[in-house]
């Protein structure tokens, strides 16, 4: 028994060893650090993937005027990243996805913390406009917290963070519908584009639609049609039937003549992206997220 007992003991310690050494460790302050750079970074640059998506469009846009807005977009954005100044004067909502691995390990506080640290220093020194406040007093709490945070546990070592600001002019135009399982793709196409075209130029258009369908609840809709804003701007859905709807409802949502900042042409959005999970039966819930022409974000792996 003594022998057997000895014999866990130290078979024990070696799993104990073999896990420590697959532990990452970080401090507190890198993850604030982080998490305030991406705050600037996102509000500063165009993702590069998005600048091409930009180029493209103006290639495609048949309208003069709306040539022009796209080439008025381009200059801002180089004016943004020269003078290291906000893209818009709607620094919006701190969204924050996070992928922690199950072997990250933070020392000196936690992660969720650490990164709402990040957020309220990031839109400090980078003097970004503050725009989160009570919703019934309208008094603002200073610093741009609470940001919305999005957690995921994933296999791994690493800290993944993404920083998405979220204007209000997009995020206003946010729709939701619980359909009928009988509504099926043409119902979801329909209400995709109707949502478009009464939203019209308030999300600063061109646009990537974001969409999400199916989940168990209402609120795991909205989640995904969140998610799906952070695809690869160059991707395509990797379930033949869902690339397709996607193609559809973009080449659809492109002919309804809104065109960039709602002043008419042919580009009314630049990319339509699904993300999709089983659902209820008796349910086809539907979710429309819209993000405007700079498609802000920025992310990091520690």
């Amino acid at each position: 028994m003594e022998l057997l007992n000895l014999k866990l003991t130290f078979e024990n310690i070696l799993i104990q060893g073999e896990n420590a050494m697959r532990i990452r460790m970080h401090s507190y302050h890198e993850v604030v650090a982080a998490a305030a750079n991406l705050c600037r970074e996102a509000n500063f640059y165009i993702p590069q993937n998005t600048r091409a998506l930009l180029e493209q469009s103006f290639q495609n846009e048949e309208s003069e005027l709306g040539k022009m807005v796209l080439e008025r977009i381009s200059e801002n954005a180089k004016i943004a990243a020269e003078e290291q100044m906000p893209l818009c004067q709607d620094c919006g909502s701190a969204l924050v996805f996070l992928e922690i691995g199950e072997q990250f390990r933070i020392r000196g506080g936690n992660v969720i913390d650490a990164v709402s640290e990040g957020v309220r220093r990031g839109y400090r020194e980078g003097y970004l406009r503050k725009s989160m406040c009570h919703p019934l007093t309208r008094k603002n709490t200073g610093d741009n917290t609470p940001a919305v945070i999005h957690t995921d546990i994933v296999k791994g070592t690493r800290l993944k963070i993404i920083v998405m600001p979220k204007g209000g002019g997009s995020e206003n135009m946010t729709k939701l519908k619980m359909l009928t399982p009988s509504a099926g793709k043409k119902g979801i196409a329909d209400f995709a584009v109707q949502s478009v075209v009464e939203a019209d130029g308030n999300p600063c258009p061109p646009l990537i639609l974001g969409i999400g369908i199916g989940g168990g609840s209402a609120e795991r809709t909205m989640f995904l049609s969140k998610k799906a804003l952070l695809r690869a701007t160059n991707s395509a859905h990797s379930n033949p039937e869902i690339a397709a709807l996607e193609s559809e409802i973009l080449e659809r949502v492109n002919q309804t003549g809104i065109g960039p900042q709602g002043l008419g042409g042919r580009i009314t959005a630049m990319a339509c992206f699904i993300e999709w999970e089983p659902c209820h039966i008796a349910s086809l819930p539907v979710a429309i997220n819209l993000l405007c022409h700079s498609a802000r974000h920025a992310e990091v792996r520690l």
